[in-house]
């Protein structure tokens, strides 16, 4: 497949570079090439023995089978690998935030709607109807700006699919001011935090400030980030290359050594990961115990059983009034998003469930009908979307987030409005949990609108913050639905 001229309009192999041609992308190799070679490391392979080019054997790398190296340079090449294991570090504990499997429980598969009979879905939307008939499903509407991100929200360079990260950054920081987060004397942890840009755009609007941090939470490797920027700015911004599930949070050097507030931050953190959130930065003052070099126990104590509203030794107290081995948290932001990516193992609502007479299965069947609030509003969204901000941005808007096709399968049952209606009350249902797993915490917890639709489907904001020392001992009975 590689050639020294071009076919069919196809550009040639620049000079330098491999002549290898790569019929799935319809062009050569563009990796650079050894002096006197034509084909690059990769490519060599495929050259035959007479054009000399695989002199050396490569074979796939047992690390990442995904590249190729030089058989007779295995062994240094080990080392260096960028998918070695790498050291662990000092605030990795395996598991540490993963909650906890219920001990009679049967690990099952993913449920799927469409393996339901009429019968047993009406019966489920029966029980999901009962379980929200309390519940305020009308959200405040909360879409607020701030003032550091107007140039950036007047600046005609910004496309569409900017325009809405911005507006969406803007909301995010106005609900901090609004909730007294922003300020001097405080360390900002951004969950699920990609390239950056939320904790960018605080930093921004936190220019007077001072003593300000930012831990940056990330497992995935990003390019284009933007935290990189302020290395020469005086801020203080830390990445933390590691998964939610595994972060000790107490243990950071940073926090352990500047114990600073935390506020917790994120925007469009996926199902589970909110749940793992929540959980890192609430328990906190568990996870900053003293090293004794032993494992964590495999099964964690339920939150409802470990803990008493109003108990001097609870963790709402340890985390609201910054106990010796806590760290104070003095507020949560997180736009939640793919409710049908949650999972009962991590989920941290499973008391709420239970005092609603709902268990494991029941949770995974609301999880995937959650799907079906964002799968209803394609055509709603398209009819608003495109009128306000153009066909361009619709496209964005329906490609963010991934769409359940199962979500149609009752199509002669229920209308797309029902659906959309069903699957709205299945999030709120799923969100009331972590209000009363914040609740019980120690902290005020509430969800709002903090964007339209018309710029994000997933557009509703969890926020909490510490309840007056006064209202901590107030029953938990009394919490589940305030």
């Amino acid at each position: 497949m590689t050639g020294e001229r071009a076919a069919n309009g196809i550009q040639a192999p620049l000079p330098g570079r491999c002549g290898y041609f790569v019929q799935k992308k319809k062009r050569y190799c563009k990796m650079i090439v050894a002096e006197g070679k034509r084909l690059c490391g990769e490519h060599a392979n495929t050259a035959p023995n007479s054009e000399g080019e695989n002199q050396r054997r490569r074979i796939p790398c047992p690390l990442d089978p995904k590249h190729t190296v030089d058989e007779d340079k295995l062994e240094k090449h080990l080392k260096k690998c960028n998918s070695r294991e790498k050291p662990k570090p000092i605030y990795y504990v395996k598991g540490v935030n993963g909650g906890y499997e219920d001990a009679m429980e049967t690990p099952r598969q993913q449920v799927s709607i469409c393996s339901l009979s009429k019968e047993e879905l009406e019966k489920m939307i029966k029980k999901l109807l009962k379980a929200t008939s309390s519940l305020n499903s009308k959200l405040t509407d909360q879409t607020l700006t701030h003032i550091a991100l107007q140039e950036a929200l007047n600046d005609p360079k910004n496309g569409d699919s900017a325009f809405k990260h911005l507006k969406q950054q803007a909301s995010l920081t106005g609900n901090l001011e609004r909730l007294s987060l922003l300020g001097s004397n405080r360390c900002f942890v951004e969950f699920g935090a990609g390239r950056g840009k939320l904790s960018h755009w605080i930093d921004f609007a936190l220019q007077d400030a001072k003593n300000v941090y930012f831990l940056l939470v990330e497992r995935a490797s990003t390019r284009f980030k933007v935290d990189g920027k302020h290395k020469s700015q005086g801020s203080m911004f830390e990445r933390l290359h590691i998964d939610i599930e595994d972060l000790s949070l107490g243990k950071v050097p940073l926090l352990v050594k500047e114990r600073l507030p935390v506020v917790g931050i994120g925007k469009h953190l996926c199902g589970a990961a909110t749940d793992l959130a929540l959980r890192c930065i609430m328990e906190s003052c568990i996870t900053n115990q003293e090293d004794t070099g032993k494992e964590p126990p495999e099964k964690r104590l339920k939150s409802d059983e470990m803990l008493t509203v109003g108990d001097p030794t609870s963790l709402s107290n340890c985390t609201v009034q910054n106990a010796a081995n806590s760290l104070p948290v003095v507020g949560v932001a997180i736009a939640l998003c793919c409710h049908h990516r949650c999972e009962w193992k991590h989920y941290v609502g499973k008391g709420f469930f239970s005092s609603q007479g709902l268990g494991a299965e029941d949770f995974r069947i609301f999880q995937r009908m959650s799907s079906w609030a964002t799968c209803g509003m394609k055509q709603h969204s398209i009819d608003v979307g495109e009128a306000e901000f153009g066909k361009a941005n619709q496209k964005v808007q329906l490609e963010e987030h991934d769409f359940d096709e199962e979500s149609f399968a009752y199509e002669g049952t229920l209308t797309g409005e029902e659906r959309e209606h069903l699957g709205r009350l299945c999030k709120r249902l799923i969100d009331q949990g972590r209000i009363w797993y914040l609740k019980q915490q120690g902290f005020d917890s509430a969800l709002q609108y903090y964007t339209s639709p018309g710029i994000s489907l997933e557009n509703v904001l969890l926020t909490a913050v510490p309840l007056p020392k006064i209202q901590q001992g107030e029953n938990s009975e009394d919490l589940l639905c305030k």
